[in-house]
């Protein structure tokens, strides 16, 4: 039997959190049965953090592959339902199932937070040249650019089998200026700047329409940090008005270890605040 209480990090060290803490639900075994199947353990990086059921993507079957499981949960921004899909960083055994994510979801954009790190099993997914092969699913390179704390990359990915599908374009960002050692990222300018080049592929590629891929390690308080700030620039320029706890509450409603320590949440209005004076 596996527990999914909570680890100490999933609930924010202060009582000024304490409110976001008393209303963030507590996953229960049987919320989680889609992940804790035997079949499903090795795809999983933390059995701690695990996607509920009710927001899992399932996977659409290519080359008689026996699992539609991914460890991946879908989230709503302010404007779109399911418009984010937080996963981890895939595992060497998963790398072929987040590409299956990222076609079938119809998804624009990669969002990682993290760094590749073979000794975390946090490998190279994508390939630096020419084509990926992952069975029928290729990954092909296009181009990539360095622009202060980002990499983008924008990739070419088709399903050899279904050619009628034709292809899909995305572009990768590659967040450089969030340190394995930080709590948050180093700069609120460079990460507000992060949130506003994905937007604009968004727009300009797939009309705002396609999804967004966000990852870090496991899936949590990094992933979290940059959908609440998405959700919360969202707010301002419909709505001129900030309401981080909603956009908090909302993410962490599906799962609880998103935006996990007191440091991202307050990160979270600062780059509100920066968001507001550069306006």
């Amino acid at each position: 039997m596996f527990s999914l209480q909570p680890s100490h990090s999933t609930w924010l060290p202060s009582a000024r959190a304490q409110t976001l803490n008393m209303v963030t639900p507590t996953l229960r075994v049987e919320d989680c049965s889609i992940a804790l199947l035997p079949r499903n353990h090795e795809k999983n990086r933390c059995m701690d953090v695990l996607p509920p059921d009710r927001c899992l993507p399932f996977l659409i079957t290519i080359d008689g592959e026996s699992s539609n499981y991914i460890n991946a949960a879908l989230m709503d921004s302010y404007k779109q339902p399911s418009a984010f899909i937080v996963t981890q960083h895939p595992l060497p055994n998963t790398v072929k199932d987040f590409w299956r994510l990222v076609l079938d979801y119809h998804c624009t954009s990669i969002v990682m937070l993290n760094d590749v790190d073979p000794a975390q099993l946090c490998p190279q997914y994508w390939p630096e040249n020419g084509v990926h092969r992952l069975g029928s699913l290729q990954v092909e390179f296009v181009s990539a650019d360095l622009e202060e704390d980002v990499i983008s990359r924008i990739f070419r990915i088709y399903n050899t089998a279904r050619p009628q599908d034709g292809y899909r374009m995305v572009q990768q960002f590659q967040f450089l200026g969030w340190p394995m050692y930080r709590d948050t990222p180093v700069s609120k300018r460079s990460f507000l700047k992060l949130v506003h080049q994905v937007d604009k592929w968004q727009d300009e590629y797939d009309g705002g329409e396609g999804r967004t891929v966000v990852h870090c390690l496991n899936g949590g308080g990094r992933s979290g940090v940059f959908c609440s700030v998405s959700i919360v620039c969202e707010m301002l320029r419909q709505q001129r008005c900030v309401d981080v706890f909603h956009a908090v509450k909302t993410l962490r409603n599906n799962k609880p270890n998103m935006v996990d320590l007191l440091e991202q949440y307050k990160f979270c209005y600062e780059v509100a605040l920066e968001f507001l004076n550069s306006a």
